[in-house]
């Protein structure tokens, strides 16, 4: 019997990532989402993913200098950039960009595992100086090279403004990316996957993550999010937007989850950095909404005897915007920190790999016969 959406399907063994949604609990390879996004930069967290454990100074200062070769890009990506259409989605064009980059990456054809880890590097490092350079070419500049005083996210937004980020804006982005790193089976982390499965190269598998990212009932939702904080406008208006919300059967974007039946754990996270935001000087106004909406739909979720939590995508996207990164990149930001996810799920593909290829129930009419298209 199908199961629609394939829940609860179990597709693959991974050692990468745990969902437990019933508690509430994100781990990467053995360790909570909570200890990591304290205690170990987004680096740290790549080389885990990559490598299996975390790394030592030796270990992270050899992966710093690699990240830091891939994130200076090469013509061919960088013309994609420039020639892309004005208004072209951001995330449009980091698909055709990714895609670019396997014309001059040596590795392309390799599936080795030495090969694929070099390119998991260079595609993490390339995704973060894409989504800049989108930024600046659109805005009539030209991309910059990475600094290599700074890490990869203190980079991201270096390499978007060319100016270097306060202490408290570098350490948020490295968080941010962290939380957004990993996430199991998710539905562009499974594209990825099928991809590899038919042994194409990775290029191949995280440019179909990409695309299946772009959509918005996965990585377009914090844009949702801050249209919806947008439409608002005022924490005075959140009880009365919601309700007339429910009330017409519309989703109020950022609450609930396919996975966690409890409170998403990278929410609360970032909820205090958006606390810390605001407190340091930053737009209160954006988290004073979102909490008249949390607040709003606690209380109507008690009334209808229902448990539905915000999920990560709830105060990152008044995060980023309160940090000046414009609504339509927020996506591209998600898809920076996945690609060293998508990445380590593309190696554990190889080098253990099956086709990936699942049954369709049919359920079409049966037993027709054909006649000659002049008696149709």
């Amino acid at each position: 019997m199908a199961t629609r959406g394939l829940e609860g399907v179990v597709a693959a063994q991974t050692s990468i990532s745990r969902v437990l949604g019933q508690d509430g609990r994100l781990i990467y390879r053995g360790y909570d989402i909570e200890d990591l996004a304290e205690h170990a930069s987004f680096e740290e967290v790549c080389h885990l993913l990559w490598y299996g454990d975390l790394p030592d100074q030796a270990a992270l200062d050899r992966l710093h200098g690699r990240l830091m070769e891939g994130a200076q890009l090469g013509s061919p990506a960088v013309e994609v950039v420039r020639h892309a259409p004005a208004g072209t989605h951001p995330m449009a064009i980091l698909r055709s960009a990714v895609s670019a980059l396997a014309f001059t990456d040596s590795d392309v054809e390799d599936n080795s595992a030495e090969a694929n880890e070099r390119k998991a590097i260079r595609l993490t490092a390339e995704t973060v100086a894409l989504t800049a350079a989108i930024e600046r070419v659109r805005r009539g500049r030209d991309p910059v090279d990475p600094d290599p005083a700074l890490g990869l996210g203190a980079n991201l937004l270096y390499m978007m403004s060319g100016r270097a980020p306060d202490e408290l804006h570098a350490r948020i982005m490295d968080v941010a990316l962290t939380l957004h790193a990993e996430h199991g089976m998710n539905a562009s982390t499974f594209a990825a996957r099928v991809t590899a499965g038919t042994m194409a190269d990775m290029h191949s598998a995280v440019t179909s993550a990409i695309g299946t990212l772009k959509g918005p009932l996965h990585g377009g939702a914090n844009e949702r999010v801050m249209r919806m904080l947008q439409e608002v406008a005022e924490p005075g208006r959140a009880a009365e937007w919601v309700r007339g919300a429910l009330e017409r059967g519309e989703k109020v974007m950022g609450f609930g989850h396919r996975v966690y039946r409890t409170l998403d754990p990278r929410a609360p996270i970032l909820r205090e950095l958006a606390s810390e935001l605001a407190g340091r000087g930053g737009d209160q106004r954006w988290l004073e909404v979102s909490e008249g909406i949390r607040t709003a739909m606690g209380e109507e979720m008690e009334k209808r005897q229902k448990q539905i939590y915000p999920n990560v995508d709830f105060f990152s996207a008044s995060v980023y915007f309160t940090m000046g990164i414009p609504m339509d990149l927020f996506t591209n930001l998600f898809a920076c920190a996945r690609m060293a996810g998508w990445t380590a799920h593309v190696m554990e593909q190889h080098a253990d790999n099956r086709l990936i290829r699942p049954k369709g129930e049919y359920v079409g009419p049966e037993d027709r016969k054909a006649v000659p298209i002049g008696q149709r």
